[in-house]
């Protein structure tokens, strides 16, 4: 079972954010069938726009993620919403995975490190947020970490892991942390931040060890009085319906629709999220052409 949970300190100084996404990174890895590289990218990904979207405080509002570096794992996408539920897929699952030397996913090889990394935030009325920061790295945490500073003015650290069985190539743990500094911060409180993030060891290795996503933060904000401001149970959520196809369609050309039928006479459609098929028949599609014209 995934959880997240958000904690701060007593004084309002620090607020600190982890997440177990053990779950939702393996349903992601079956749904995709991606190769370590891609397993790590976008399991890095998710865990964090699982963070980022439980920070919006609307209960519709989403966010979007796109990492879109020069590496062959092409775009990794990833929607989040205030819940802290995520999906995302990446363009290309089944990209070759290198290693560094200690045996760890080489994931800014996949990514690459000329690119962008793209947040769109829609609150779900007026126009949405839309900030982009050059890749630092292409391993994610960093550019998380990059955008904050560059498009939000808030001092941020961003952890991010995700542990693949190098034999089996299944996901064994993933999680992530957000850790950031508020109005209230004055500089003794950043030195021991900066003190405890230095001896913070990696997140899935905090995870092997039977930390809980309490004891990350606890960790993290060692020295202050914590409180917790929630926690909540997060999961793989797909929004996608048979509805939502048809109302696309209903604004595509008459042509356009007649020509979507294979030689069979059907057209199937792939949710890129959850890969979930949905099937329109000639009849089907001639239906939404005629419902069209009447509500015209």
């Amino acid at each position: 079972m995934d959880k997240l949970i958000r904690c701060i300190t007593s004084d309002g100084a620090v607020m600190a954010a982890a997440v177990d996404a053990s779950d939702i990174v393996f349903t992601a890895q079956r749904l995709h069938r991606t190769t370590p590289v891609g397993t790590a990218a976008l399991g890095r990904l998710l865990c964090a726009g699982s963070l980022m979207g439980a920070n919006l405080k609307q209960s519709k509002a989403t966010i979007n993620l796109s990492v879109k570096g020069d590496g062959p794992l092409g775009n990794v996408f990833v929607v989040g919403d205030s819940s802290g539920n995520v999906r995302g897929y990446v363009s290309n699952p089944d990209c070759v995975t290198e290693y560094y030397g200690n045996g760890k996913i080489n994931v800014s090889a996949g990514v690459g490190k000329n690119g962008t990394l793209g947040v769109i935030r829609d609150y779900g009325q007026g126009e949405p947020y839309v900030g982009q920061v050059p890749l630092v790295s292409g391993e994610i945490a960093e550019d998380i970490t990059s955008y904050y500073a560059a498009s939000e003015q808030i001092p941020t650290v961003c952890g991010l892991g995700v542990l693949v069985d190098r034999e089996s190539a299944q996901v064994l743990l993933a999680g992530g942390f957000l850790i950031q500094l508020l109005p209230g911060a004055d500089e003794a409180t950043i030195d021991k931040i900066e003190e405890n993030l230095k001896k913070l060891e990696p997140v899935t290795t905090m995870l092997a060890k039977g930390f809980s996503i309490l004891d990350i933060c606890k960790a993290a904000l060692d020295g202050f009085e914590v409180e917790v401001l929630d926690e909540s149970e997060i999961h793989y959520v797909c929004s996608c319906s048979r509805d939502k196809l048809e109302n696309y369609f209903a604004g595509l050309p008459d042509e356009e629709l007649r020509s979507l039928p294979d030689e069979s006479g059907v057209c199937d459609v792939s949710c890129q999220f959850c890969k979930k098929s949905y099937k329109f028949t000639e009849n089907d599609l001639e239906t939404i052409i005629k419902n069209r014209v009447k509500k015209s």
